[in-house]
């Protein structure tokens, strides 16, 4: 065997995926049989707590409410991070100016930054969303600034060189050499919103994943926490390889 060539897997990928999953539950009901106890259901019984709540109970309104919070902090911390980095990572005395703020966001703990909104905005939802937002925005920051260093400055000047607008250079000759970091604050982003927003309705809000979280909680309902658990990480996968992955290979096929 030539181990320089890389494993071809063929058509067998999904195949390994889909038998990763059904020895995945079949640990977990071996597990839950062996257990015998409350604090691990097995997949029937959250099979069946989800079946309820998507029936009789409010999961999907829940879901909707929780999603909807995860894409307007996850817009809002895109916009201002893409934004303020790349000015950073062109300008040095700006970047020098507001590195000691940048160290100091990327160092606060999620959760002082949730309760600082609460108490300044109220049990709202712009605090909710502020919150959210502000603990992602340093993490783009970042990675933008390090993609502006990293951009091609010969290439931009040979566009100048042929008299090319500044609007074209922007777009056609800087803006794609962005594109991976880009795409890689936003994978990392959908990642780390949603689980802090899950932390800010336990907190703070009497709705979403997160608040009925809190109330499984209470009730000591292990099936009910892992049935919505499960639900939520269903929506968020299908947002990365049904939406993310799609806009990334659409954005970057000019690497091709």
């Amino acid at each position: 065997m030539n181990l320089a060539q890389p494993l071809r897997l063929g058509n067998s990928g999904p195949w390994l995926r889909l038998f990763s999953a059904a020895l995945l539950v079949l640990v977990w009901a071996l597990a839950a049989e062996i257990a015998q106890s409350r604090v691990l259901p097995g997949p029937g019984a959250v099979a069946e707590s989800f079946y309820y709540n998507l029936v009789d109970g409010r999961l999907l309104s829940d879901l909707a409410i929780t999603l909807f919070r995860v894409v307007v902090s996850f817009a809002i911390a895109m916009i201002i991070g893409v934004a303020v980095g790349i000015v950073m990572g062109l300008r040095k005395r700006l970047d020098i100016l507001l590195d000691g703020w940048l160290i100091l966001f990327l160092n606060i703990p999620a959760l002082v930054i949730i309760i600082l909104c609460y108490v300044w905005f109220g049990l709202t939802e712009v605090a909710a969303i502020i919150a959210v937002s502000l603990n992602k925005i340093p993490n783009v920051i970042v990675i933008m600034r390090e993609g502006t260093r990293a951009v091609d400055r010969e290439l931009l000047q040979v566009a100048q060189v042929f008299h090319v607008d500044r609007q074209r250079r922007f777009f056609k000759f800087f803006l794609p050499q962005l594109y991976p970091y880009i795409m890689a604050s936003a994978r990392t982003g959908v990642a780390l919103i949603w689980k802090i927003v899950l932390v800010v309705e336990l907190l703070g809000r009497s709705n979403g994943v997160g608040f009925q979280l809190s109330v499984y909680f209470s009730l000591f309902d292990i099936a009910g926490i892992l049935a919505y658990t499960l639900a939520f990480v269903a929506v968020m996968m299908f947002v990365e390889l049904g939406v993310v992955a799609p806009i990334e290979r659409h954005i970057m096929r000019w690497r091709k």
